[in-house]
């Protein structure tokens, strides 16, 4: 059922369709190695082959699941016969992710010296899973999802060859292969092999919806634990709850459910996010998040994802705040770039009389003995760090009483007769 040119190949019309770049490539007879980034199903192989033929170039396919260096020799030897012919030669290596660095360093020479025109299909990020050297030398191109029109031509493409074959005994119910598109999820392969499915089930007669129902009980979606679809997806709810949007948020958490993701990974997720995201700005989101994720754990699926539900939609509605991030993250930072700095006498504990007489905790002000329980002026920062700030409260939710709270603070400090080291406010760290 593969297309047999480039005007019967389906979607990806951004990199393949008339102006696009791969497109003025191939018509001004200028290939270079390709990489075909995207989610299974939307024709990465097939695009691989018909490149081949548009260039009139001999085509070698290799998995990298299945092949190691001496297949590789092997298609370089092959290539090297081709090219003293004065042929061209395309090597395809599906999977390319899964080969390791020398494995796709063996093929590199050969890129190189003209011997083959590489083009490899991955479904993760090229970024993190290929060598510099071999993305210094590819165009990468990203192929997307096809959508349920997409879906639906490619059926009614395979259906028009059957029925020309005389293999059909008439065309399906339009209903029919409108479903089989719908439950594809963007992959191609998918729809068709569930159209080989229904056929078998309808056994030589015209396909029904109802057939077609009875085969998509469990219709799936495409969802890679770990793979790029996974931390795609778990970004976008990310995403949605901070952007304060309950809707989208809740529909990420469902498509994640439904494709298999672990409830209490999420659970994981969703906390991190009320500290992240919400912070002191509603500090009951925490243990909210965390409740819900006791519950998942102690009544498992699906009864604790409605406790998931509930929180994700919280945190969305919640006002917002990432000072206490902000700041953790900066303090974080100065550390790792400061020495460490002694801590202060007048803070240090003395359980003993040695201490004591080194004058440890000597001046300490106690700030339940001060008034209003603040000893004003005082000092808790290492000498070189003295009056340094981190945390800027935000002006939403329960932040901004906080924010007022450290201001009148931070004014009494700067109306103490004695601070313990002279305030400037010149000296402030903002």
């Amino acid at each position: 059922m593969r297309p047999t040119s480039l005007q019967e190949y389906i979607g990806q019309t951004h990199v393949v369709g008339p102006g696009a770049p791969l497109r003025r490539s191939l018509d001004a007879g200028q290939l270079h190695s390709l990489i075909f980034w995207g989610p299974p199903g939307v024709g990465k192989t097939t695009l691989a082959r018909l490149v081949a033929q548009y260039v009139d170039a001999r085509f070698i396919s290799l998995s990298a699941v299945m092949s190691g260096v001496k297949d590789i020799r092997a298609a370089v030897e092959q290539a090297s016969m081709y090219r003293a012919r004065g042929l061209k030669t395309v090597l395809f290596i599906d999977e390319v992710h899964r080969f390791n660095k020398s494995q796709q360093d063996a093929f590199l020479p050969h890129v190189e010296d003209g011997t083959l025109l590489f083009i490899g299909a991955t479904t993760e990020n090229p970024s993190f899973e290929l060598n510099n050297a071999l993305l210094s030398r590819a165009q990468v191109y990203v192929l997307r999802s096809l959508d349920q029109d997409d879906i639906l031509t490619v059926l009614q493409q395979a259906e028009q060859r059957l029925l020309a074959a005389g293999e059909l005994p008439g065309e399906a119910e339009p209903e029919a292969l409108a479903r089989i598109a719908l439950v594809a999820d963007g992959d191609a392969r998918r729809a068709l092999n569930n159209y080989e499915f229904a056929l078998q089930l309808a056994a030589g007669q015209v396909l029904t919806t109802e057939v077609v129902e009875a085969l998509l009980t469990q219709p799936g979606r495409r969802f890679d634990k770990g793979g790029e679809a996974f931390y795609d997806q778990i970004s976008a709810m990310h995403k949605s709850m901070r952007g304060s949007d309950p809707d989208a948020a809740l529909y990420w958490l469902v498509r994640m459910l439904d494709g298999g993701c672990d409830p209490l990974y999420l659970a994981r997720r969703i906390v991190r996010m009320a500290s992240e995201d919400v912070g002191n700005a509603d500090p009951r989101a925490l243990g909210l998040c965390l409740n819900a994720w006791d519950t998942q754990e102690r009544l498992g699926s699906p009864e604790g994802e409605l406790a998931l539900a509930q929180a994700v939609v919280y945190l969305a509605c919640a006002p917002k705040s990432n000072a206490v991030y902000k700041a953790y993250n900066e303090v974080r930072a100065l550390v790792a770039s400061q020495p460490g700095y002694e801590v202060p006498i007048h803070l240090r504990n003395a359980p003993t009389q040695l201490m004591k007489e080194l004058d440890y905790g000597a001046e300490y002000r106690y700030a339940h003995d001060e008034p209003g329980a603040f000893a004003a002026g005082e000092n808790y920062f290492p000498v070189e760090l003295k009056d340094a700030r981190f945390y800027h409260p935000v002006a939403r939710g329960l932040e901004s009483k906080i924010s007022q709270k450290l201001e009148h603070l931070q004014a009494l400090n700067r109306q103490s007769p004695t601070p313990r080291y002279p305030y400037h406010e010149s000296d402030q760290t903002d």
